[in-house]
């Protein structure tokens, strides 16, 4: 399945400005998500206010950006369209590059394991087929969890 931007806004809650996803290239439910985001002029309001002189995409976005699309394996799963995800950790965090206005972010990303609402997730970000971001973080879905009284 591909999703355009206003498709992907049918499937999870976060909006412009916050929105760090532009394209969903494919996802698979319950397996895996891949897209990008593309660091045009929409996002120069980051890109020139992180660093004077140094415009990138500050890591905890590019974290966020990979977080987004690991939450579509779920979103896209059948009855999860539009439910709440809330991210609870983020580990094995890396950042091998800049991410530079014009860049586009290649965001690939695997379930890893989903058990009682909460689900573990491996994701990479990568521009001109180099690695610039990575993580592993759990995403829960309260509407699942609650069922297990996991709170």
């Amino acid at each position: 399945m591909k999703l355009n931007r206003d498709e992907i806004l049918e499937y999870q809650k976060n909006r412009d400005p916050y929105l760090f996803i532009d394209y969903v290239t494919n996802v698979e439910p319950g397996v895996s998500a891949d897209g990008y985001v593309d660091l045009d002029e929409s996002k120069n309001w980051i890109l020139n206010v992180h660093w004077p002189n140094d415009e990138n995409l500050p890591g905890m976005l590019q974290i966020e950006a990979l977080i987004q699309m690991g939450a579509l394996i779920l979103l896209t799963l059948p009855g999860n369209k539009g439910k709440v995800v809330y991210v609870v950790s983020a580990n094995n965090l890396a950042f091998k590059r800049k991410v530079l206005p014009g860049d586009r972010l290649l965001l690939s990303t695997k379930l890893i394991s989903f058990k009682r609402g909460i689900a573990e997730i491996k994701s990479i970000g990568k521009i001109n087929n180099q690695i610039a971001c990575k993580a592993i973080f759990k995403i829960v879905l309260p509407d699942v969890a609650i069922k297990y009284k996991i709170g």
